[in-house]
């Protein structure tokens, strides 16, 4: 083969291996993991700070460390009230402060929700505060920003109220407090619009008793069980800024663990009537729901302790009427009732009636 044809051969061969080396396909390369979840926030101020909360996400994502969440990280800008509302993400990076990290693990994303209080160190300035949280994992790579919050903080917020006292009935757990007569900020009178009402039954969070503000300082709780554990605790309502409502601070925290310790009222309305062999009473059934039977005793002495009279019922009756057979004609029998509550309470005797067995 002459030189000239050799060496255009060879260079051939020798482009198409270059050529074919650089088409081949590398080896794939691990993905770029990135902190990728977003949260929405909500607040509300609370005396003389902001909670903010947050529903976390349902377990951390991915299995990588790079993309798992070790911390939030939260923000907050001061805006003066005539500021624009709008604000892009890369404006509130650059002007926010952040304010607190709070270090999660996986713990954190079975709770339902997140809380971060901020105390206002501002407190009484009339400015507009904007927060946002952010997700970040190990690595320092961060998620986007949740939503703003805006709040405009009211400063003439009321104390909470005093000397709270729980006090049980057979019917209600009766709330009294000392209403406050000033505000955080120092200020007289104290801004009062009402008070908000909490219960924590055991193992529970707190539920807020009424739907409005109560306006007296006095609060009948009647849906509560004998046997039973409850904590109270109240807050005063404010009337803040923008004609939004702002609880205080809670109260002190009170006890009640009711006993049924109340009588039934005694059986009313007791009548009575003979017939040949029989003498048949006859009253009204107690109003008390708890109430599980009534109990009849005789005597044929009325002068007799009625402690030592002859109980004629073998088990509690249920029915509001009884028939005594066990007479003898010609002799008057005295009656008077009893009334049983499921707790073992037992009433007053009711009045005493009597007849003539005929």
């Amino acid at each position: 083969m002459p030189k000239r044809r050799f060496y255009i051969c060879m260079a051939a061969l020798l482009l198409t291996a270059v050529f074919s080396t650089c088409g081949k396909r590398k080896p794939p390369r691990a993905p770029v993991e990135r902190v990728i979840q977003r949260v929405e926030i909500n607040g509300q101020q609370m005396g003389d700070r902001i909670d903010l909360a947050w529903r976390m996400p349902a377990r951390n994502a991915g299995s990588g460390s790079t993309l798992r969440i070790s911390r939030v990280d939260v923000y907050r800008l001061v805006e003066k009230l005539n500021d624009p509302l709008s604000l892009t993400e890369e404006e509130f990076a650059s002007r926010s402060t952040l304010i607190g990290s709070i270090k999660v693990d996986d713990s954190d994303f079975s709770l339902k929700t997140k809380i971060y209080s901020d105390k206002l160190q501002i407190f009484g300035q009339k400015v507009r505060l904007r927060y946002a949280i952010r997700f970040a994992n190990e690595s320092g790579q961060k998620a986007a920003f949740s939503n703003f919050f805006l709040i405009e903080p009211a400063s003439n917020v009321a104390l909470a109220p005093a000397d709270v006292k729980a006090i049980v009935s057979q019917d209600a757990i009766k709330l009294e407090w000392t209403p406050p007569v000033s505000n955080l900020d120092g200020t007289t009178p104290a801004n009062i619009i009402g008070y908000n009402i909490y219960r924590v039954t055991a193992g529970g969070t707190p539920g807020l008793l009424n739907k409005n503000p109560h306006t007296a300082s006095e609060f009948n709780d009647p849906d509560f069980s004998f046997g039973e554990k409850y904590l109270y605790f109240v807050r005063t309502v404010s009337l803040g800024r923008n004609a939004e409502s702002v609880e205080s601070f809670g109260s002190e925290t009170v006890e009640a663990s009711p006993l049924d310790t109340f009588k039934p009222a005694a059986p009313d309305a007791l009548t009575v009537a003979s017939a040949p062999s029989v003498i048949s009473l006859f009253f009204a059934f107690n109003l008390e729901d708890d109430v599980v039977g009534y109990k009849v005793y005789r005597s044929t002495d009325p002068n007799r302790p009625k402690a030592e009279w002859d109980l004629v019922t073998r088990e509690p009756m249920k029915t509001n009427t009884f028939q005594d057979r066990d007479v003898v004609a010609n002799v008057v029998y005295y009656y008077y009732v009893v009334a049983l509550d499921n707790a073992g309470n037992v009433s007053a005797p009711s009045i005493v009636v009597s007849d003539t067995a005929l």
